[in-house]
């Protein structure tokens, strides 16, 4: 009888570790002013940071470099960090970011220093400040300020963001919450295509493409390759529909998962969409070179004109966007995304 029950609890024990289930990871949040940043580890290795180097480096802050459980670096390195064989296109794709094409017709995705800003106007998300440096036993919390301004300096967006940082086994999570008011009388974000929730993977995550393209060295020179070697490179994606590689841009889902293998490393970035957001569930604009986005705002030019939204604040109002996204050292399964995506939903 004995040798019965101890075989039903070490049967229990395998299941709970098969579905995966394992203790929260203690959250470390440490603040390092002199180059600004906040580094985040979970069960004592590096995660992230949230990096505010100012609009002299990056026209936002974002959270760079991102890693696995395991140490892998998903984010690309160029143009802050790069590295040998990586593409150079988009100098504004760094890290993982929220920010958007058209706002009181002012460029705040494009926005760098590589562009000319002559003839287009750009704005600006200038970091103001971190009101809570939280870490704990199962989660860390840090919540930052931002000012959106235009071209001319122009207040227009006051942004309040929270970032949720959470562990558990080889599993890590990234809860965004970001509280956008209007500060002029009208703040207008006209559908358009680049926006608006992103990550900038490393080439590794990419999809498989047979175009020209440019890469660059170590150094930074960049270098035209008329064939690309796609040795290694191992990107797909898939939405909660069911639909799989490039035909995700301008589809509608609760999430869309990317998943690739890093040297023996398999790898899943998956980001969910939350039922409070405007446009849920959203659009997204998942590009095979590495762009992994969601954008709620951009219904004319990725439905190809079947919806419009024309989403606009009045001074004064507010709305917020929330994601979830679960970077795991193997390939989720839809059930598992599912799963997450409904606990989320239930989320503030």
């Amino acid at each position: 009888m004995k040798l019965k029950n101890t075989g039903f609890l070490l049967a229990t024990v395998s299941l709970a570790a098969f579905a995966g289930l394992a203790n929260a990871q203690k959250v470390d949040l440490v603040k390092n002013e002199s180059e600004k940043k906040v580094e985040v580890k979970i069960d004592g290795k590096s995660f992230t940071a949230y990096y505010y180097p100012g609009e002299k480096t990056l026209k936002k802050a974002v959270l760079y470099p991102v890693q696995t459980a395991r140490g892998t670096v998903i984010t690309r390195g160029w143009p802050l960090d790069p590295r040998p064989g990586e593409r150079v296109d988009h100098p504004h794709h760094v890290g993982i970011w929220l920010n958007y094409e058209d706002v009181n017709g002012n460029d705040y995705w494009n926005n760098s220093d590589a562009v000319d800003h002559a003839k287009r106007a750009y704005g600006t998300i200038l970091h103001t400040g971190i009101s809570n440096v939280k870490s704990g036993k199962d989660k860390g919390e840090l919540t930052v300020t931002a000012n959106w301004v235009d071209k001319n300096g122009t207040l227009t967006l006051k942004e309040t963001t929270t970032y949720t940082f959470s562990g558990k086994g080889e599993t890590r999570m990234i809860d965004r919450s970001t509280t956008l008011t209007a500060v002029l009388d009208e703040v207008a974000m006209p559908d358009i295509k680049d926006g608006m929730y992103a990550i900038r993977v490393a080439r590794e995550l990419e999809l498989p493409s047979n175009k020209p393209e440019i890469f660059t060295d170590a150094g930074g020179i960049a270098t035209k390759v008329p064939v690309l070697n796609n040795e290694g490179i191992t990107g797909n994606y898939r939405n909660s529909n069911g639909v799989e590689g490039e035909a995700v841009w301008g589809k509608r889902a609760i999430w869309c998962n990317l998943t690739g293998k890093i040297k023996d490393e398999n790898i899943s970035v998956a980001i969910i969409d939350h039922p409070k957001n405007v446009g849920y569930p959203a659009y997204w604009h998942a590009r095979g070179y590495g762009l992994f986005a969601v954008n709620p705002l951009g219904m004319k030019a990725l439905s190809d004109g079947k919806e419009t939204l024309n989403f606009k604040l009045k001074k004064g109002e507010s709305t917020t966007f929330r994601y979830r996204m679960v970077i795991a050292s193997e390939h989720l399964k839809d059930t598992t995304l599912n799963e997450l995506a409904a606990a989320y939903a239930k989320s503030k």
